[in-house]
């Protein structure tokens, strides 16, 4: 959704791209078109007779698509050396489980973290029982509490990325587009109450001032 420079192509996983021709892809050229507009606000708003879990699914995807591009820019700096452990700031350590592979939370450097992070959420993507991308099908019951934990899971790379690779982002001219990825990000979860306030917590000072102009 985001235009990088070519610098910035490389990704971290393969994109996921949501097929032409799809109910689905026209949501995501709706979405588009209402970022160009602006306003953020009013671009993650469900657009009138859509249904709330395809919207949900096609932004979860965009953001996946998003997150994988940034943490792509800056995977050179995010090392096992220099990041030890996957944090996000002095007070805040994530641990890995997943619930089916590794089922008790283990300690592991941001690198392996992430790479477990993101192949899990892609692994989610591409389950057509959960994220169903033909028309007619419908989502499970349990879709929206899988989108609120990718969500709560994605938001783990961004908080990593302002903590600990701010100046990598900046020497690489990207922060722009991180800012607004993070921004659009934001008011997309604060728009339809997708991931609790305490887990934001990492970030709390920047999502208030990224928000305080729009409120």
């Amino acid at each position: 959704m985001l235009i990088f420079g070519s610098r910035s192509s490389k990704t971290f996983k393969p994109k996921k791209n949501i097929p032409e021709g799809s109910h689905q892809y026209e949501l995501l050229k709706h979405a588009e078109a209402t970022l160009g507009s602006g306003n953020l606000r009013m671009a993650v708003m469900l657009p009138d007779g859509e249904d709330l879990n395809e919207w949900v699914a096609v932004n979860t995807v965009d953001f996946f698509n998003q997150i994988n591009m940034l943490y792509g820019t800056i995977t050179d700096f995010c090392t096992e050396e220099s990041c030890p452990v996957m944090s996000a700031g002095p007070k805040y350590e994530y641990h890995w489980a997943d619930g089916t592979n590794i089922k008790k939370p283990i300690k592991c450097s941001a690198p392996k973290y992430i790479d477990y992070l993101m192949t899990w959420v892609q692994d989610q993507l591409d389950d057509e029982t959960l994220f169903p991308s033909k028309i007619g099908v419908p989502f499970p019951k349990n879709f929206m509490s899988v989108a609120k934990t990718i969500l709560k899971r994605l938001f783990r790379v961004y908080a990593h990325i302002y903590h600990q690779h701010f100046d990598p982002v900046i020497q690489l001219q990207e922060e722009a587009h991180l800012n607004t990825s993070f921004k659009h990000f934001i008011f997309f979860v604060q728009e339809f109450n997708l991931i609790d306030r305490r887990e934001l917590a990492p970030l709390q000072e920047l999502i208030e001032k990224l928000t305080s102009k729009d409120r």
